[in-house]
């Protein structure tokens, strides 16, 4: 699953968060953004020796510091729900990758993309006809 979209599913929920400095925060998630900024409301706060706590109405932590979050199995089963009912991940859905109408169009595996300035099939030197061929239309003038 992709973390915020985790985090959106979680908002009003408890959680745990682990900083990289070892402090944790114990508290119901309000609102995160794309940098994994979140706050926090009836938070409790916990030292990196655990041996001191604080209670806070409401925080607010800087994404770059979580080492990781905590989150209740039941919303990690709600976003797989989520998932498989809208029937494909990120990507679209694998009929249209099969059809050949994904980025770049069709072809893309036979040297047919973007900066091949070749033609042909091989890498090495084109072999040179060996009679070049009358153009089409003319009749010979002897």
């Amino acid at each position: 699953q992709l973390p915020l979209s985790l985090l959106k599913t979680a908002q009003n929920h408890p959680m745990l968060v682990e900083l990289k400095n070892g402090e944790t925060y114990n508290g119901h998630l309000v609102s995160c953004d794309n940098w994994m900024n979140i706050n926090l409301r009836e938070v409790i706060c916990t030292s990196r020796d655990g041996d001191k706590f604080w209670r806070m109405p409401e925080c607010y932590i800087r994404g770059s510091t979580i080492k990781y979050l905590r989150i209740p199995d039941e919303i990690i089963d709600m976003v797989k729900e989520e998932v498989v009912s809208k029937g494909r991940g990120r990507g679209g859905s694998q009929q249209n990758k099969q059809q050949g109408k994904g980025r770049g169009g069709a072809g893309r595996g036979l040297f047919g993309g973007r900066g091949r300035g070749m033609t042909g099939s091989s890498r090495g030197p084109q072999q040179p006809d060996k009679k070049p061929s009358k153009p089409q239309g003319m009749k010979n003038q002897h």
